[in-house]
């Protein structure tokens, strides 16, 4: 795995904002939740179903049971797979469990998008709900976690507001 892109570049040139969430996929997340409960929790549980999300080239519903916790400003995620096509269920099909991906959100996640693809990254899972709000899980050969850039107003789900 080369950490540098090809064209010699560090990625945090890039200006990337701060690190949002950490992604962890787990088998089961009643007790991923109990194991996790003094570190990350409170937890904030969530269906994480897509319908129609672009995976792989091609259009696939997914059923996910999530939990949203925090470390200081960043969300840790576990992700239960239930059912369906999506990168979570390739990752607990390989036999892996544990940390996934990491998330930026962003405002424009279609430059982030063009901006990765150029680094060698492929778009494997890909959502636009509305005008502003989608996500993309980013990947490239030979490094096994995967970036998410999700371009979300403030206050969606997972979202811990001030106050």
């Amino acid at each position: 795995m080369n950490p540098i892109p090809p064209d010699g570049r560090d990625t945090g040139a890039l200006g990337l904002p701060p690190l949002a969430q950490v992604g962890l996929v787990v088998r089961d997340l009643g007790a991923s939740m109990t194991q996790y409960a003094a570190l990350y929790g409170p937890w904030q549980r969530l269906d994480g179903s897509v319908q129609q999300a672009r995976y792989r080239g091609r259009s696939a519903d997914v059923r996910l049971d999530i939990a949203i916790g925090h470390s200081g400003p960043v969300e840790i995620e576990l992700i239960q797979w239930l059912a369906g096509d999506s990168p979570h269920r390739e990752f607990i099909d390989s036999g892996r469990e544990g940390m996934h991906h990491l998330q930026y959100r962003v405002d424009d996640a279609t430059g982030w998008i063009g901006r990765f693809e150029a680094l060698g990254y492929r778009n494997i899972w890909y959502k636009r709900w509305c005008a502003d709000t989608q996500f993309a899980y980013m990947e490239r050969p030979g490094d096994p976690l995967i970036i998410e850039f999700l371009e979300m107003p403030p206050g969606g789900p997972g979202t811990r507001l001030p106050g």
